[in-house]
Protein backbone atom coordinates (compact mmCIF):
# COMPACT_ATOMS: atom_id res chain seq x y z
CA UNK A 1 0.00 0.00 0.00
CA UNK A 2 1.35 3.41 -1.25
CA UNK A 3 -0.05 7.17 -1.16
CA UNK A 4 -1.50 8.62 -4.48
CA UNK A 5 0.35 12.05 -5.25
CA UNK A 6 -1.23 15.01 -7.30
CA UNK A 7 0.02 17.57 -10.23
CA UNK A 8 -0.48 21.10 -7.91
CA UNK A 9 -2.98 22.22 -10.57
CA UNK A 10 -5.03 23.71 -7.74
CA UNK A 11 -4.30 25.62 -4.77
CA UNK A 12 -6.64 22.38 -3.01
CA UNK A 13 -4.41 19.39 -5.21
CA UNK A 14 -0.90 21.07 -3.82
CA UNK A 15 0.16 18.69 -0.98
CA UNK A 16 -3.31 16.57 -1.60
CA UNK A 17 -2.29 12.62 -1.15
CA UNK A 18 -5.23 9.79 -1.24
CA UNK A 19 -4.56 6.08 -0.53
CA UNK A 20 -4.38 3.89 -3.66
CA UNK A 21 -6.39 0.83 -3.34
CA UNK A 22 -4.02 -1.88 -5.14
CA UNK A 23 -5.24 -4.19 -2.10
CA UNK A 24 -8.84 -3.90 -3.07
CA UNK A 25 -9.95 -6.97 -4.87
CA UNK A 26 -13.79 -6.32 -5.43
CA UNK A 27 -16.30 -3.48 -5.76
CA UNK A 28 -19.20 -5.13 -4.72
CA UNK A 29 -20.13 -5.95 -1.20
CA UNK A 30 -22.73 -9.00 0.24
CA UNK A 31 -26.04 -7.62 0.26
CA UNK A 32 -26.83 -9.65 3.24
CA UNK A 33 -24.22 -7.70 5.26
CA UNK A 34 -25.44 -4.19 4.01
CA UNK A 35 -27.81 -2.03 6.32
CA UNK A 36 -28.94 0.95 5.87
CA UNK A 37 -27.09 3.55 7.26
CA UNK A 38 -29.22 6.88 8.46
CA UNK A 39 -27.46 10.62 8.58
CA UNK A 40 -28.86 12.67 11.89
CA UNK A 41 -26.03 15.75 10.67
CA UNK A 42 -25.77 15.77 14.30
CA UNK A 43 -29.18 16.18 15.49
CA UNK A 44 -30.83 14.42 18.50
CA UNK A 45 -34.35 13.20 17.98
CA UNK A 46 -36.04 16.57 18.23
CA UNK A 47 -34.48 17.87 15.52
CA UNK A 48 -31.74 19.75 17.44
CA UNK A 49 -28.30 20.05 17.09
CA UNK A 50 -26.28 18.05 19.94
CA UNK A 51 -22.91 17.23 17.95
CA UNK A 52 -21.80 20.55 16.33
CA UNK A 53 -20.04 20.64 13.17
CA UNK A 54 -21.74 17.31 11.34
CA UNK A 55 -23.41 17.40 8.13
CA UNK A 56 -25.00 14.47 6.06
CA UNK A 57 -22.12 13.95 3.97
CA UNK A 58 -22.47 11.27 1.17
CA UNK A 59 -24.40 8.16 1.52
CA UNK A 60 -23.10 5.06 2.34
CA UNK A 61 -24.58 1.67 3.63
CA UNK A 62 -22.77 0.33 6.81
CA UNK A 63 -21.10 -2.87 6.73
CA UNK A 64 -22.14 -5.40 9.49
CA UNK A 65 -18.46 -6.56 10.51
CA UNK A 66 -18.05 -10.06 12.97
CA UNK A 67 -16.22 -8.76 15.88
CA UNK A 68 -16.83 -11.64 17.51
CA UNK A 69 -15.25 -15.29 15.67
CA UNK A 70 -16.55 -17.82 16.84
CA UNK A 71 -14.23 -20.95 18.37
CA UNK A 72 -13.92 -23.83 16.22
CA UNK A 73 -14.81 -21.46 13.00
CA UNK A 74 -12.24 -21.91 9.85
CA UNK A 75 -12.83 -19.84 7.27
CA UNK A 76 -11.52 -18.86 3.71
CA UNK A 77 -11.00 -15.23 2.53
CA UNK A 78 -12.41 -14.20 -0.62
CA UNK A 79 -11.91 -10.61 -1.14
CA UNK A 80 -10.32 -7.54 0.80
CA UNK A 81 -12.98 -4.81 0.55
CA UNK A 82 -13.11 -0.83 1.12
CA UNK A 83 -14.97 0.08 4.29
CA UNK A 84 -16.37 3.58 3.91
CA UNK A 85 -17.22 3.55 7.62
CA UNK A 86 -13.90 2.98 9.16
CA UNK A 87 -10.43 3.74 8.30
CA UNK A 88 -9.06 0.00 8.04
CA UNK A 89 -9.87 -2.57 5.43
CA UNK A 90 -12.62 -5.36 5.89
CA UNK A 91 -11.79 -8.84 4.47
CA UNK A 92 -14.72 -11.10 3.19
CA UNK A 93 -14.31 -14.69 4.51
CA UNK A 94 -16.52 -18.01 3.96
CA UNK A 95 -16.85 -20.39 6.75
CA UNK A 96 -17.29 -23.98 6.73
CA UNK A 97 -20.63 -23.87 6.83
CA UNK A 98 -20.86 -21.36 3.37
CA UNK A 99 -21.71 -18.14 5.32
CA UNK A 100 -20.15 -15.00 4.62
CA UNK A 101 -18.43 -12.29 7.19
CA UNK A 102 -16.24 -9.58 7.33
CA UNK A 103 -13.98 -9.35 9.76
CA UNK A 104 -10.76 -6.17 10.07
CA UNK A 105 -8.45 -6.69 7.68
CA UNK A 106 -4.77 -7.26 9.20
CA UNK A 107 -1.16 -6.01 7.43
CA UNK A 108 -0.48 -9.32 5.56
CA UNK A 109 -3.99 -10.76 4.57
CA UNK A 110 -3.93 -12.39 1.02
CA UNK A 111 -7.02 -13.81 -0.83
CA UNK A 112 -7.06 -17.60 -0.34
CA UNK A 113 -6.05 -17.49 3.26
CA UNK A 114 -7.51 -19.56 5.90
CA UNK A 115 -8.02 -17.80 9.37
CA UNK A 116 -9.31 -19.97 12.31
CA UNK A 117 -10.86 -19.37 15.88
CA UNK A 118 -9.82 -21.63 18.73
CA UNK A 119 -8.18 -22.73 21.81
CA UNK A 120 -5.71 -24.58 19.45
CA UNK A 121 -5.18 -23.00 16.43
CA UNK A 122 -1.82 -21.82 14.93
CA UNK A 123 -0.43 -18.57 15.96
CA UNK A 124 -0.42 -16.79 12.64
CA UNK A 125 -1.26 -13.63 11.93
CA UNK A 126 -5.68 -13.34 11.48
CA UNK A 127 -6.14 -16.28 13.36
CA UNK A 128 -8.52 -15.52 17.07
CA UNK A 129 -7.27 -17.02 19.94
CA UNK A 130 -7.78 -16.53 23.63
CA UNK A 131 -4.60 -14.18 25.55
CA UNK A 132 -3.68 -16.91 27.31
CA UNK A 133 -2.51 -18.89 24.37
CA UNK A 134 -0.84 -15.83 22.71
CA UNK A 135 2.55 -15.95 23.40
CA UNK A 136 4.01 -12.89 25.48
CA UNK A 137 5.15 -10.17 23.54
CA UNK A 138 2.82 -10.42 20.66
CA UNK A 139 0.89 -8.39 18.94
CA UNK A 140 -2.96 -8.42 18.34
CA UNK A 141 -5.79 -6.64 17.48
CA UNK A 142 -9.66 -6.53 17.81
CA UNK A 143 -9.05 -7.53 21.26
CA UNK A 144 -12.27 -8.36 23.69
CA UNK A 145 -12.58 -6.69 26.89
CA UNK A 146 -15.69 -8.60 28.29
CA UNK A 147 -15.00 -12.63 27.14
CA UNK A 148 -17.43 -13.96 24.09
CA UNK A 149 -19.02 -9.60 23.75
CA UNK A 150 -16.36 -9.13 21.05
CA UNK A 151 -13.44 -7.21 20.04
CA UNK A 152 -13.46 -3.29 21.31
CA UNK A 153 -9.71 -2.64 20.81
CA UNK A 154 -7.46 -1.92 18.64
CA UNK A 155 -9.73 -2.10 15.46
CA UNK A 156 -8.61 1.44 13.61
CA UNK A 157 -5.77 0.97 10.43
CA UNK A 158 -2.43 0.46 11.61
CA UNK A 159 -3.31 -0.28 15.82
CA UNK A 160 -1.78 -2.62 17.66
CA UNK A 161 -1.79 -3.77 21.37
CA UNK A 162 0.97 -5.81 22.65
CA UNK A 163 0.57 -8.72 25.38
CA UNK A 164 3.13 -7.57 27.75
CA UNK A 165 2.51 -10.55 30.66
CA UNK A 166 0.42 -12.66 32.43
CA UNK A 167 -0.57 -12.84 36.23
CA UNK A 168 -3.51 -14.00 38.21
CA UNK A 169 -5.44 -14.98 35.36
CA UNK A 170 -5.21 -11.10 33.87
CA UNK A 171 -3.23 -10.33 30.50
CA UNK A 172 -1.42 -6.94 30.94
CA UNK A 173 -1.76 -4.92 27.07
CA UNK A 174 0.25 -2.14 26.55
CA UNK A 175 -2.36 -0.08 24.47
CA UNK A 176 -1.25 2.08 21.80
CA UNK A 177 -1.54 5.54 23.95
CA UNK A 178 1.11 3.90 26.68
CA UNK A 179 -1.50 2.53 29.13
CA UNK A 180 -1.19 -0.62 30.30
CA UNK A 181 -4.66 -2.46 31.34
CA UNK A 182 -5.28 -5.49 32.65
CA UNK A 183 -7.80 -7.89 30.52
CA UNK A 184 -9.20 -11.23 31.49
CA UNK A 185 -6.69 -13.87 29.46
CA UNK A 186 -9.77 -15.61 28.59
CA UNK A 187 -10.71 -12.64 26.06
CA UNK A 188 -10.44 -13.19 22.74
CA UNK A 189 -7.49 -10.82 20.12
CA UNK A 190 -6.49 -11.14 16.48
CA UNK A 191 -2.83 -12.10 16.02
CA UNK A 192 -1.17 -9.55 14.22
CA UNK A 193 -1.21 -5.71 13.28
CA UNK A 194 -4.47 -4.04 12.18
CA UNK A 195 -3.71 -3.10 7.74
CA UNK A 196 -4.04 -0.38 5.88
CA UNK A 197 -0.89 1.90 7.99
CA UNK A 198 -0.86 4.93 5.76
CA UNK A 199 -4.12 6.19 6.54
CA UNK A 200 -2.28 8.22 8.93
CA UNK A 201 -0.35 10.09 6.34
CA UNK A 202 -3.20 11.09 3.97
CA UNK A 203 -3.83 14.51 3.58
CA UNK A 204 -7.14 15.93 3.01
CA UNK A 205 -6.18 18.94 0.79
CA UNK A 206 -9.37 20.85 -0.06
CA UNK A 207 -12.81 21.65 2.18
CA UNK A 208 -14.87 19.81 -0.54
CA UNK A 209 -13.50 15.95 0.55
CA UNK A 210 -13.97 17.31 4.09
CA UNK A 211 -17.54 17.57 3.29
CA UNK A 212 -18.15 14.99 1.41
CA UNK A 213 -17.42 12.77 4.84
CA UNK A 214 -20.11 14.36 7.00
CA UNK A 215 -18.02 17.56 8.03
CA UNK A 216 -18.88 21.37 8.55
CA UNK A 217 -16.47 24.22 8.60
CA UNK A 218 -15.27 24.51 12.32
CA UNK A 219 -13.39 28.35 12.98
CA UNK A 220 -11.46 29.68 16.36
CA UNK A 221 -13.37 30.50 19.23
CA UNK A 222 -11.67 34.11 18.85
CA UNK A 223 -13.13 34.50 15.81
CA UNK A 224 -16.28 34.34 16.97
CA UNK A 225 -19.03 37.29 18.96
CA UNK A 226 -18.78 37.50 22.90
CA UNK A 227 -22.18 36.08 22.21
CA UNK A 228 -21.36 33.04 20.74
CA UNK A 229 -17.98 32.46 22.41
CA UNK A 230 -16.42 33.08 25.76
CA UNK A 231 -12.87 33.68 23.95
CA UNK A 232 -14.63 36.05 21.42
CA UNK A 233 -14.93 39.52 20.74
CA UNK A 234 -12.07 42.17 20.45
CA UNK A 235 -10.45 44.30 17.85
CA UNK A 236 -8.13 42.23 15.39
CA UNK A 237 -6.52 39.35 16.66
CA UNK A 238 -6.25 38.75 20.06
CA UNK A 239 -5.31 36.55 22.62
CA UNK A 240 -7.28 34.31 24.59
CA UNK A 241 -5.20 36.26 28.11
CA UNK A 242 -6.85 33.81 30.31
CA UNK A 243 -7.37 29.87 30.24
CA UNK A 244 -8.72 28.62 26.74
CA UNK A 245 -12.94 28.07 27.50
CA UNK A 246 -14.90 25.69 25.76
CA UNK A 247 -18.06 27.64 23.98
CA UNK A 248 -20.02 26.54 27.01
CA UNK A 249 -17.52 27.91 29.51
CA UNK A 250 -15.54 25.11 30.32
CA UNK A 251 -11.59 24.95 30.60
CA UNK A 252 -10.29 23.52 26.77
CA UNK A 253 -7.53 22.11 27.83
CA UNK A 254 -6.28 19.83 31.14
CA UNK A 255 -10.44 19.37 32.04
CA UNK A 256 -10.87 15.64 32.88
CA UNK A 257 -13.65 14.06 30.80
CA UNK A 258 -13.08 10.52 31.52
CA UNK A 259 -16.39 9.87 33.95
CA UNK A 260 -16.33 5.89 34.31
CA UNK A 261 -13.92 5.48 36.85
CA UNK A 262 -15.26 1.68 37.75
CA UNK A 263 -12.25 0.06 35.28
CA UNK A 264 -9.52 2.09 36.99
CA UNK A 265 -8.81 -0.53 38.67
CA UNK A 266 -7.90 -2.18 35.48
CA UNK A 267 -5.29 0.49 34.60
CA UNK A 268 -1.64 -0.52 35.86
CA UNK A 269 -0.18 2.50 33.91
CA UNK A 270 -1.88 5.61 32.69
CA UNK A 271 -1.26 6.49 29.46
CA UNK A 272 0.27 10.03 30.49
CA UNK A 273 3.21 7.44 32.30
CA UNK A 274 3.65 5.84 29.06
CA UNK A 275 4.47 8.74 27.52
CA UNK A 276 6.74 10.19 30.03
CA UNK A 277 8.80 6.67 30.08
Amino acid sequence: MALTKYRPTTAGRRGMTSQDFDDVTTKTSVKSLLRVKKSHAGRNNTGKITVRHRSNGNKKFYRVVNYRLAPDTTATVEHIEYDPNRSARIARVKDQDGKYHYLIAHNSIKVGQVISSGKNVAIEAGNRLPLSRIPAGSFVHNVELQAGKGGQIARSAGTKVQLMARENGYALLRMPSGEVRRVREECMAHVGTVGNEVHQNIKLGSAGRKRHMGWRPTVHGKAMNPADHPMGGGEGKTGPGRHPRTPWGKPAIGYKTRRRKTTTKYIVRSRSEGKRR
